[in-house]
């Protein structure tokens, strides 16, 4: 999937697919590079690489790098175990010095609530401690030929129904104001539902498995 394909449709469905275009190539272009930024806050997940990181050693909170956006998870260190996600009352439950204890392998982490690239290690990492770490990235600027990946080409709808909310909304005619709303509803439909999916098959791959009376 490229810009290119998806102006394409945008064009058939704004009715602009002759030349001279009320849109142009480059104008479309900004559109949909700026509906996958929006794809990029309301999926962070669809953009989600996986990375070795090398954790500040004899430190308690740690940042991701930033080319960053959010941390999805950490899943184990380098050389060593995985790492449980906990929170702070876990922390304070388990030990009241977790900030003073000494440094060693970590085995827990903690979000740090203010700060999406932000999170905490225990006990604080020794030195030369590395993480294998899944985090969503900022999407590139694409050209007109590009290949628009991480998103799967599954998202093509979704895309032409961000752009053409876009070109429409800065039309002052009444129908394309209609226009807008109702491909700008669609856009945000769309993710809300792929993300409540995605959430469902999830929990559907670890669920326990129920009879028809409910039972275990």
């Amino acid at each position: 999937m490229t810009p290119a394909g998806v102006i394409s449709e945008v064009r058939g469905l704004l009715q602009d697919d002759r030349a001279p275009y009320r849109y142009s190539d480059e104008l479309l272009l900004q559109f949909v590079n700026n509906t996958v930024r929006k794809m990029s806050v309301l999926r962070p997940d669809v953009f989600t690489i996986t990375d070795t990181v090398a954790a500040v050693a004899d430190q308690i909170d740690q940042q991701l790098p930033t080319t960053a956006t959010r941390l999805i998870d950490i899943l184990y260190v380098v050389g060593g175990g995985a790492v449980q996600e906990v929170d702070k009352q876990f922390f304070n439950d388990a030990t009241t010095a977790w900030i003073t204890d000494p440094a060693g392998v970590p085995v827990k982490f903690m979000r740090n609530p203010r700060n999406p690239r932000g999170y905490y290690l225990y006990p604080r990492p020794q030195s030369g401690t590395s993480l294998v770490v899944q985090y969503s990235t900022a999407p590139l600027t694409y050209a007109l030929n590009d290949d628009l990946a991480p998103v799967p080409d599954s998202y093509l709808s979704t895309l032409v129904d961000g752009v053409v909310y876009l070109a429409s909304s800065i039309d002052d005619e009444h129908v394309s104001t209609g226009r807008a709303e109702l491909f700008g509803q669609s856009f945000l439909g769309t993710i809300r539902a792929s993300y409540e999916a995605d959430g469902f098959l999830d929990g559907a791959a670890v669920a326990p498995r129920q009879t028809p009376e409910g039972r275990q």
